[in-house]
């Protein structure tokens, strides 16, 4: 048995482009035309990472990086293109059953439980396809529902669920058979806050229970706060991998300017980020009144002060806040990728 619960060496991941004809160009109607090789769009490019047993790893990217496909080939939903990786000692190709039942999935954007069924009807027919003895899956079933905070409507169709009803059943399931590994995509996506710290609570439990974790998720915070060590993952490569403090190390030379702004436009954004002196630029909008926060990171956030403010006070546009502020995960994102996390 290997001493990593994943390992991955140079997976790559290629899938086929669809082919657009030119203005004016006939498309091949093959087979009585020319077939023509399709380009490849490369999704996953030479990612190697090794996520030691009962840590919890985080791994973050913007959207389309390539952390989703990357979970797919571990969980063998999706077979690599090139290189090798093994999930509990066990190789994804050769061995994906044992995998499979190395794992706890949960996927962002999957249903993967029966909506014309009841959470408590879900959780206790997963059990049985999972092998458990009708006795302990009844405890579990009970336990899970306890603590995922779903008792008072267990026995309500999931159909009339919230979203993050839904994602507690579907967590519930990945806990059920009690795997050695998780792979959590985007786990308190849809919960409201007091769930979503019930959650992360639950995560760190399973990790002092003896459960490896490999988590992707949106919020900086909650990476910072759950995760040993973070992968940072941008057009298909690892580019960062590292302790959350030793990340945030990378950029201690750096000043972080946070403003808070409205009558945010688009051109603004041009000219702040190629003011002088300012390295790295994002900007997202805050929920309600048509507010905007922008990040801006220099060596000298003195020097950069003047004509922030002076760029933008103009057209309408209102600085309402600013803040000189210590570098944040977030920050050692914007400053790897060019980009916040939410793009």
């Amino acid at each position: 048995m290997s001493n990593w619960a994943v390992e991955a060496e140079k997976l790559v991941k290629k899938f086929p482009q669809r082919a657009t004809a030119e203005k004016g160009e006939k498309k091949s109607r093959w087979p009585f035309g020319k077939r023509e090789p399709k380009p490849m769009f490369t999704a996953v490019d030479g990612v190697s990472l090794q996520i030691e047993r009962g840590e919890i790893f985080g791994l973050l990217g913007p959207n389309g990086a390539g952390k989703s496909t990357t979970i797919r080939m571990l969980c063998t939903l999706l077979e690599p293109s090139e290189g090798t990786a093994r999930v509990n000692g066990f190789d994804v190709i050769k061995q994906a059953n044992q995998v499979r039942q190395s794992l706890g999935t949960v996927l962002a954007g999957e249903r993967s439980i029966y909506w014309k069924l009841s959470g408590r009807e879900n959780l206790e027919y997963f059990a049985a396809l999972y092998h458990i003895p009708p006795a302990v899956a009844k405890q579990r079933v009970e336990e899970l529902i306890e603590r995922m905070e779903l008792k008072e409507r267990a026995n309500e169709l999931v159909e009339k669920y919230s979203t993050g009803m839904r994602q507690r059943v579907a967590i519930s399931k990945a806990l059920l058979a009690r795997p050695p590994i998780l792979l959590l995509d985007e786990p308190t996506l849809g919960l409201d806050p007091q769930a979503a710290r019930n959650l992360r609570e639950l995560i760190l439990q399973l990790k002092n229970d003896g459960h490896t974790i490999l988590l992707t998720t949106h919020y900086m915070e909650e990476a910072d706060q759950l995760s040993d060590r973070i992968g940072i993952i941008d057009t298909g490569k690892i580019i960062a991998l590292d302790t959350p403090e030793g990340l945030k190390k990378r950029i201690d030379q750096q000043e972080i300017v946070r403003l808070e702004v409205s009558g945010w436009y688009e051109k603004l954004g041009d000219q702040l980020r190629s003011l002088p002196g300012v390295d790295n630029f994002s900007a997202y909008k805050l929920e309600g009144d048509g507010l905007w926060e922008v990040t801006l990171q220099s060596a000298n956030s003195r020097g950069i002060l003047s004509g922030v403010v002076e760029t933008v006070n103009h057209n309408g546009t209102r600085l309402l806040n600013m803040n000189i502020v210590r570098p944040t995960l977030e920050d050692v994102f914007i400053n790897l990728t060019g980009k916040a996390l939410r793009d």
